[in-house]
C-alpha cells in the first residue's frame, strides 16, 4: 500500500502507552503523521504508532467535524518531526510523553535528541524526543490554565543547554531532580553520577537507585 494514498482517510491509531487516536489523516511525513480529530491537529511520531485501521462509517460519524484550525507547518513542504517542533516554538502546546498525563506549555529550544519545554506547573523541563508520543498546538484563543503573559515568561531560564539529552542530565549531577514527572518515588532524588548508561540517584532516605538512561522521558527540577 502506498501510504501517501491514505491522506484524506479516516483512521484509528494505537499509540504507545495504550492510547487510541481517531481522526482524519491529513498528512504523512518521513517520521510523523498528522491527524485531525475534529478539534485539533495531532502530530504523531511514526515510531509510536503501534498499529492502525480504517474507521467504519458509523465511527466516522462520531467524530466532530468542527472548523479546522490553521496548521503550524507549510503544506507545500514535506513534514518532519524536527520541522514540526521548530514551527511550534513559542506556541502554546499540549504534549504527551508519559502514560499518565499531558503537559501544557511551550517549546523553548530544540537540541539533538531532546527539547526544552516550559510548563507553568513544572517550569523548565527537558523532554526526550524518543518518548514524545504526540504534540497538539493550541488554537490562537487558547492559553494554558487561562494564565496572563506575566505568568508565562518568554525567557524562563538562564540555563545553558547541552546538545544531547545524556550530557544535559550529566550537567545536573549534584542537583535534586524529578524524572518522568515523578511517576514513582524512585524517580525523585539527587543525581550522584552517570555510568554505563545508568543514572545513580540518591533517594530521600539516602538509598542509591540506578535508572536506565533510555527510560528517562522527562527531567525537571523541583
Amino acid at each position: 500500500m502506498n501510504l501517501k494514498n491514505m491522506k484524506g482517510k479516516y483512521i484509528k491509531l494505537d499509540i504507545s502507552g495504550k492510547k487510541l487516536i481517531s481522526g482524519l489523516l491529513v498528512d504523512i511525513g518521513s517520521d510523523i503523521w498528522v491527524v485531525f480529530n475534529g478539534n485539533d491537529y495531532l502530530y504523531i511520531p511514526i515510531v509510536h504508532i503501534q498499529n492502525w485501521i480504517f474507521l467504519k462509517q458509523n465511527e466516522i460519524a462520531e467524530i466532530n467535524n468542527n472548523d479546522e484550525p490553521t496548521p503550524i507547518y507549510n503544506h507545500n513542504e514535506e513534514i518532519s518531526l524536527r520541522k514540526t517542533l521548530t514551527s511550534a516554538k513559542g506556541i502554546f502546546t499540549e504534549i504527551y510523553v508519559t502514560s499518565k498525563q499531558a503537559l501544557h506549555g511551550y517549546i523553548i529550544s530544540i537540541m539533538n535528541n531532546y527539547f526544552v519545554f516550559y510548563s507553568p506547573i513544572y517550569k523548565t523541563m527537558f523532554i526526550s524526543l524518543n518518548h514524545l508520543k504526540w504534540l497538539i498546538p493550541y488554537t490562537n484563543h487558547q492559553r494554558p490554565y487561562g494564565l496572563s503573559n506575566a505568568s508565562l515568561p518568554v525567557n524562563p531560564s538562564n540555563i545553558t543547554f547541552a546538545r544531547s539529552f545524556e550530557v544535559q542530565i550529566e550537567k545536573l549531577i549534584g542537583e535534586l531532580i524529578i524524572f518522568n514527572i515523578g511517576e514513582n518515588e524512585d524517580m525523585i532524588g539527587k543525581i550522584q553520577g552517570i555510568k554505563n548508561n545508568f543514572v545513580e540517584l540518591i533517594s530521600a532516605k539516602e538509598d542509591p537507585v540506578y535508572i536506565n538512561l533510555q527510560t528517562i522521558k522527562t527531567v525537571h527540577m523541583p
